[in-house]
């Protein structure tokens, strides 16, 4: 049996919801189409599907197969475009997982750049600030926030983004204003809880050049970037996001800047994938717009020019080289 034919008519089996109607696209007798499905079941040893007169329904094997086997023709399909030629064009489906906010606020407003760029790749997104295992959940690309540390992946640094200290007039005018960071013992703050382990996110300066830590009192905690914010706009706390979150309200005064002299470590920003997508086209022009669309994006690292007033005083695209990838994830 040609295994690889066998998952073409497996899978379209499940598309079609139909023996006959995937017979018919397949152009082949249903007859064949059936005994396809039947061998298939008994080389694996499990049942793939619940038949009936009136409907097909998957078991749990058979939604797990064809899984695999989407994955593993669109990558057949993938390897014969990209040596094919007259077709350079990346096509597909691009399966990508990014920090909500990341994604919300940066990369779907310009997506309309993208897909006029490369109108044959089909974007599938998913949105969240948990961690996710791309080979287990069968993602392409992600990015991610902060040091990286699965050397299973490939990375490449994109950008850094800038954190800022700040609070509500209504907070500061109730607690005062902490000059210096022993003031922050008497503050209280909004934590944002990690996904990873449930722990509040450490506040971190850098002082004299070296990261240090400091502990304030929480008055409230959350696992969304945009409540985090949003709870610090209402005076719950001091709050430490990151700078393209607030830039509005700094500039509109519905949050203020504390401790300016006292800069929080940034967060460096990668697009990682795994091995196996090293090579992909799809995989990798995707990765090259999001590098250039942070590379041009205000508020990133932002430097101190927001302080002036004015948006446009956040970095503007420059020329300067993104680091090469590496087979490692950089920390």
């Amino acid at each position: 049996m040609d295994r690889i034919q066998a998952m073409e008519v497996f899978t379209r089996v499940v598309d079609a919801n139909s023996f006959t109607r995937a017979a018919e696209t397949l152009s082949m007798p249903r007859a064949t189409v059936t005994t396809t499905i039947q061998n298939l079941e008994a080389l694996l040893g499990v049942r793939l599907m619940h038949r009936t007169t009136r409907r097909l329904s998957l078991t749990p094997d058979g939604a797990a197969y064809y899984e695999h086997c989407m994955k593993i023709l669109s990558e057949i399909a993938e390897a014969d475009a990209s040596f094919q030629q007259g077709n350079r064009k990346p096509s597909g489906s691009l399966r990508v997982h990014m920090p909500g906010a990341i994604g919300r606020r940066l990369v779907i407003p310009a997506l309309s750049i993208f897909h006029q760029r490369y109108p044959d790749i089909t974007l599938d997104l998913g949105l969240s600030d948990r961690p996710v295992d791309p080979i287990e959940e069968g993602v392409d690309c992600m990015i991610r926030v902060g040091p990286l540390e699965d050397s299973s992946l490939v990375a490449r640094r994109i950008g850094t983004l800038k954190r800022v200290t700040c609070a509500s007039p209504e907070y500061l005018k109730r607690y005062g204003e902490p000059r210096t960071i022993a003031d922050l013992e008497g503050h209280r703050a909004v934590n944002f809880r990690m996904s990873h382990d449930g722990r509040p996110h450490p506040w971190v300066f850098m002082i004299d050049r070296k990261p240090v830590e400091v502990r304030v009192k929480g008055a409230l905690m959350v696992n969304d970037s945009d409540a985090y914010v949003t709870c610090g706009v209402e005076g719950f706390g001091l709050i430490q996001p990151t700078l393209f979150m607030v830039l509005p309200h700094l500039l509109d005064g519905s949050l203020q800047e504390v401790l300016p002299d006292f800069n929080p470590k940034p967060k460096p920003i990668s697009i990682v994938y795994p091995h196996n997508r090293h090579l992909s086209a799809k995989v990798r022009v995707f990765a090259e717009w999001v590098a250039e669309l942070f590379e041009s994006t205000p508020a990133l690292e932002g430097g101190d020019d927001w302080r002036g007033g004015s948006p446009s005083g956040a970095r503007a695209a420059s020329g300067k080289k993104r680091p090469q990838e590496s087979g490692h994830v950089a920390a």
